[in-house]
């Protein structure tokens, strides 16, 4: 393992970047649907870092700035190469595998999941894997070194092995419909007001070095930002709603995730006769949670690899797998 072999995982919203020895792990925040930055910003990291090897996972081919996923990795596949030398980079697709040219090219798409599940089978054998990342929770069976799941997002939104929420950038109005107060029940307004971020910020789960993501309403990323966000999730500003109310929202947020995420696992977890969860991601405190409650054995990417190496995996992964 050197610091000349790196991983790449490119998201729709994040690019995170680790060496196949752990030395070097870097995440830049870089929305595709915007003017991004991407095409500039590897260049400067193949110029920084002069890799010999690079072996690239993504997800960002969904953002919506595309037609369509293939181009999405087409515009993907021309940033990458023309930063590092199409010589250098390898991809991997959604079997955990390095693409040959002759591969059906839609094989690339949202397959960083894939890296990770193969690395786990060789590493720590049968399992669920669960990641919560930024935006999303994949939740990935492994049996006999090999994923059992679904090749694609939308098939695996349909075997509840990959739940549309994260950490930081989920809409709470799609996390809950209702909020429970001192007056009772209380409906939430479907608009972009406040994100998983804030209400972790709040909760002490992340502090705002990790709030990598935008705010929804611009503004800052202090803990009294973050409450007048949440407070207008219920339509209210800070002089109608008391500190402890918004604490309490804050908390709700994270149960329901945990119940959510919980929920997924068990359905996993009983199709795939699996009894071991081992968490990475920005979210592994939610996956510790819902372990718990499944009363399932629960292993931590954190305590074997670290806690940044946990944060990039799919990246970390990538890279180790093309020394392998």
């Amino acid at each position: 393992m050197n610091s000349k072999i790196i991983g790449l995982d490119i998201g729709g919203a994040n690019t995170k970047l680790a060496s196949s020895d752990g030395k070097i792990v870097e995440l830049h925040y870089l929305p595709l649907w915007k003017n991004t930055r991407l095409p500039e910003v590897l260049k400067e990291i193949a110029q920084r870092l002069q890799p010999e090897k690079v072996a690239v996972v993504m997800t960002g081919e969904l953002a919506d700035c595309f037609e369509d996923k293939e181009q999405g990795i087409i515009f993907i596949k021309a940033c990458v190469d023309s930063a590092f030398g199409p010589s250098k980079v390898s991809y991997i697709n959604n079997v955990g595998r390095f693409q040959h040219e002759t591969d059906d090219i839609r094989k690339l798409a949202a397959a960083n999941w894939a890296a990770s599940a193969r690395l786990i089978g060789k590493e720590l054998g049968d399992c669920i894997f669960v990641d919560v990342g930024s935006t999303t929770s994949d939740i990935i069976p492994i049996v006999s070194g090999e994923h059992k799941a679904g090749l694609t997002d939308f098939e695996r939104l349909c075997r509840s092995e990959l739940v549309y929420a994260g950490t930081l950038r989920t809409n709470l109005a799609a996390l809950l419909e209702k909020v429970k107060l001192e007056r009772g029940w209380c409906r939430t307004a479907s608009e972009l007001f406040a994100t998983t971020s804030d209400a972790y910020l709040l909760l002490g789960k992340i502090d705002e070095s990790m709030y990598t993501c935008e705010t929804a309403d611009g503004a800052g990323r202090s803990k009294i930002d973050a409450m007048r966000r949440l407070a207008r999730l219920v339509c209210a500003d800070l002089s109608e709603i008391r500190e402890e109310e918004i604490y309490e929202i804050a908390t709700q947020v994270k149960e329901k995730q945990v119940f959510t995420l919980a929920e997924a696992i068990s359905e996993v977890a009983e199709r795939n006769g699996l009894k071991k969860i081992v968490a990475a991601g920005l979210g592994e405190f939610l996956i510790k949670e819902a372990a718990e409650k499944l009363d399932m054995e629960f292993v931590s990417i954190s305590s074997h690899w670290g806690e940044e190496i946990s944060k990039v995996f799919p990246a970390y992964a990538a890279a180790r797998l093309i020394e392998m």
